[in-house]
Formats: structure tokens, C-alpha cells, sequence
């Protein structure tokens, strides 16, 4: 693990980006693997690219996209102006899985909220994912409030 790089996402990760996201039961039914890239991940891409409050990020081994996850920076007025950091989109290959890599991602995600003046980092998981709320237990996340989602 020590050869995995975590960097800016470039345009050129986006179909493994894709396929990560595909990889699971959720991402199957919600995820669009084409090729070419269907239109609206590169519309969703470029926003993203361009929003200076985004940062879309890889674990790359050896030039192969291993990971993702998304880091929104969010202003706001309550707690005296406080910013935070919402972490979502984490993926890890398969075949990197259990190794410690997940980890090693939200760790760098977490000090990159940290360097942005962030004062607490948050995230959602799926209810149907009891792991990944293990997981993000194991990492010091505490379940303190009830999240809700409206489709549109």
C-alpha cells in the first residue's frame, strides 16, 4: 500500500471513478458505465473541477484508480461562522479492501478539511450499509443526528 498515491482527481480517472461507484448493490442500480462517459458525469466532473469548495480525490496504485471520495468545503453562519467538511462518494477497489486503505483516505480527506479551517467533518451512509457505519465509528464518527433525503 505504500506504492498508492492519493491525489486531485484528473478528468481522465473519471470512468474508474464510475466503475467504483458501480461496484456495489446500491451503485448498481443507480451508477452508468458506458463508454464513451455518459454526458452527465462529465457535466457533474467539470462543476466539480471548478468549484473551489469541491475536491474530488483518488487513491492511484501505480497509475489505477483504488479509491475515491468526494470532500465538499461548506460555509455557514451557525457556530460562529464555522465551516465544515462533508465527506461522501468513498469507494475502495475490492481487491484493496480490509487493508487499511479506506482509512488512509478518510484520514487524508479529514486533514484536508482540517487545512481548509474546517471545524468538523461530516458524512451520510446508506442504512443499508452496516459496515461502512462501523467503519466510520472505528474512526471517530458519532451517529449524533438523523439524517433525511428528499428525492427530486
Amino acid at each position: 500500500m505504500t506504492d498508492i498515491l492519493i491525489r486531485k482527481a484528473t478528468r481522465t480517472d473519471l470512468a474508474a471513478i464510475i466503475a467504483l461507484l458501480a461496484d456495489d448493490p446500491l451503485g448498481k442500480q443507480r451508477e452508468v458505465i458506458s463508454d464513451p462517459v455518459d454526458a452527465r458525469y462529465l457535466a457533474a466532473f467539470a462543476a466539480i473541477d471548478n468549484d473551489p469548495n469541491q475536491l474530488l480525490i483518488v487513491a492511484d496504485e501505480n497509475n489505477d484508480v483504488v479509491g475515491c471520495a468526494q470532500v465538499t468545503f461548506i460555509p455557514g453562519l451557525s457556530r460562529t461562522g464555522m465551516w465544515r467538511g462533508q465527506i461522501e462518494s468513498v469507494r475502495i477497489a475490492e481487491t484493496h479492501r480490509r487493508g487499511g486503505l479506506g482509512r488512509r483516505l478518510f484520514e487524508w480527506a479529514i486533514e484536508a478539511c482540517r487545512e481548509r479551517g474546517c471545524g468538523l467533518v461530516q458524512l451520510t451512509t446508506d442504512k443499508t450499509r452496516p459496515d461502512a457505519a462501523r467503519f466510520y465509528e472505528a474512526l471517530g464518527f458519532v451517529a449524533s443526528h438523523e439524517g433525511m433525503k428528499l428525492s427530486l
